[in-house]
């Protein structure tokens, strides 16, 4: 990731690409503040965490499952520095046998591509396939740190606002599990 980062607020002034551009219209429409940092593609958890210290948050790891049926898919939040088991979800949320999802669904259901995986892409599944899963330690920091839908960027806003003004606007009830 570049070393150069910068820390802007809102909206950027030039053009980005329309699914991007969505997720700021959304948080502008909401009244969420909220801040940006523009960087390099993040292929990993690690390249997201130098733009997490500059925004002041820990960016959420966001993994997208399905089960073996490719019936029932489920985007799971979860702090950067745990890891994903999945017998550890599979009782709580009474499915067996998840796996990732492919990128077909990915983009078929959430609107963006693998590595670009992200709550904000719930704005783009409008027959409501895709279960939010939320891991209890992320709802209990102050900021919450996510992509906008592309993962050359990446935003921070109060944790409050993302669970009272953000997550009903997405209408997707979440499902709390603890890892």
């Amino acid at each position: 990731m570049n070393d150069e980062l910068k820390l802007y607020h809102g909206k950027p002034d030039d053009e980005r690409i329309p699914r991007e551009t969505a997720v700021y219209d959304l948080l502008d429409k909401l009244g969420i503040s909220y801040d940006r940092v523009d960087h390099s593609a993040a292929a990993t958890m690690e390249d997201c965490q130098q733009a997490g210290r500059l925004l002041g948050v820990r960016i959420c790891k966001n993994l997208f499952l399905c089960n073996r049926q490719k019936t029932s898919f489920y985007l799971l939040l979860m702090p950067e520095d745990k890891e994903f088991h999945t017998k550890d979800i599979t009782s709580q949320i009474n499915s067996s046998r998840l796996s990732f999802a492919s990128a077909e669904y990915m983009e078929e259901l959430l609107g963006v591509t693998p590595g670009s995986a992200t709550v904000m892409g719930l704005m783009n599944d409008k027959a409501d396939r895709v279960q939010l899963l939320i891991d209890e330690d992320v709802l209990k920091e102050e900021y919450f740190g996510c992509h906008p839908c592309i993962n050359t960027t990446s935003i921070g806003f109060k944790t409050d606002d993302f669970i009272n003004k953000l997550l009903p606007e997405l209408g997707h009830k979440p499902i709390i599990v603890k890892l």
